[in-house]
């Protein structure tokens, strides 16, 4: 199946489902950033799965194509079902296709949108690491970039990483972002360490009060809501 021809397949799948008045609705959520077709996530996901089953993806050249035609569509549905499409199939991708995710994440980036790539992003790296430890390094460029989205998924991509993650990059790279006043990455930073102290709360409490002075109240209450001596 072509990457178009799959396009056209999800499409067909999904616009039967078409709700008008929930379409407003969802397109008021999102501050009025996107158009929908008013699709609720289950009922989406339900809707284009048989598609997904049917696409033979050999490689992650077409797996790419595939989600670039998804997030050419002018619906918002079209860049979740991208989403849900690599993360399903994340294990065909490599480490040298994080420069396209990183690429697609720029293209009407948002939270909604940049949240699920971060996590494919974390897939794709927790893996390549088991062979190639300084893997890593592609996030440590990527919190340098200029889109303050980019950053978020450096910020966040080890989430779930729990015994796995990279204690020195995770807080170094809260460091670093610490100065930035954009609500994003306060709120990455502070979810990011929130999720760590699920394994390490320790750690991240003697961070936090080493580091309090510089991060924001919003990340400092993020990260402590399960660390009450740190509130």
């Amino acid at each position: 199946m072509t990457p178009d021809a799959f396009g056209e397949e999800i499409k067909a799948a999904l616009v039967p489902h078409a709700d008008a008045q929930r379409a407003l609705a969802m397109r008021a959520y999102m501050r009025h950033h996107f158009e929908f077709i008013g699709v609720p996530t289950p009922l989406r996901r339900q809707a284009v799965l048989p598609v997904f089953k049917r696409l033979p993806v050999e490689n992650a050249d077409h797996l790419l194509a595939c989600a670039n035609v998804l997030w050419s569509m002018p619906e918002r549905e079209f860049q979740y079902i991208a989403t849900d499409l690599l993360a399903r199939k994340w294990k065909t991708l490599a480490a040298a296709d994080i420069a396209h995710l990183l690429t697609l994440a720029q293209r009407s980036a948002w939270w909604d949108s940049i949240d699920p790539l971060a996590g494919v992003v974390g897939d794709v790296l927790k893996a390549a690491r088991a062979h190639t430890p300084k893997v890593q390094a592609a996030m440590d460029a990527a919190l340098q970039h200029e889109s303050l989205w980019v950053r978020r998924i450096a910020m966040i991509h080890q989430l779930g990483w729990r015994e796995h993650t990279d204690e020195e990059r995770l807080f170094g790279y809260a460091r670093t972002l610490a100065a930035e006043s954009d609500f994003f990455i306060r709120k990455a930073i502070g979810w990011a360490l929130r999720d760590y102290a699920w394994h390490a709360p320790h750690a991240v409490s003697a961070f936090l009060a080493a580091s309090r002075d510089i991060m924001s109240p919003l990340t400092v209450r993020e990260a402590s809501k399960h660390l009450p001596s740190i509130r």
